[in-house]
């Protein structure tokens, strides 16, 4: 947890044109979506009057991590417990993404394979397979609760003697 000096930011922005994850494109330029022609500069979003002081920036960025680390460990509880667990991990992640690199990178990662996700469950051929495979579903459901039902009838709970 080192704090970025503006040499540093200057330095991470030149090299972030090549892709992040190790992806090779085979000479093949492919166009890219209008999001990520834009994105934003990797580096700590920390106020100026912050970033000036060493000592004050490595504070923040302590602070962010403990904070970011809170947040992602009740997401994480949150897996099993009740609650949006994802939702609260992704959000710990974002404030991570405030301060650090890396973080910034594994959150553009995500929301482009998400972006991916829903490119391809838009494909026609995938919404009438998702749509047979859950009338399938159902119909099975279905008739498991009719059989269920012709087996042992319907007993209401306050109509059960015990």
């Amino acid at each position: 947890m080192n704090a970025q000096s503006d040499e540093r930011d200057e330095a991470v922005v030149t090299t972030t044109a090549d892709p992040a994850t190790g992806d090779v494109t085979d000479g093949a330029a492919q166009p890219l979506p209008e999001a990520a022609k834009e994105e934003p500069a990797l580096g700590s979003k920390a106020p100026h009057f912050i970033k000036r002081s060493r000592t004050l920036h490595v504070s923040w960025q302590v602070g962010v991590f403990i904070v970011g680390l809170a947040v992602v460990g009740a997401g994480v509880s949150m897996l099993v417990l009740p609650g949006p667990g994802w939702v609260v991990i992704f959000g710990g992640m974002a404030i991570w993404a405030t301060e650090f690199v890396w973080a910034q990178l594994v959150l553009r990662w995500t929301k482009r394979k998400v972006t991916e996700a829903a490119q391809r469950a838009l494909d026609p051929k995938v919404r009438r397979r998702n749509i047979i495979l859950t009338t399938i579903g159902l119909v099975i459901v279905a008739a498991l609760c009719a059989v269920y039902l012709w087996k042992f009838g319907l007993a209401m709970p306050w109509n059960i003697d015990e």
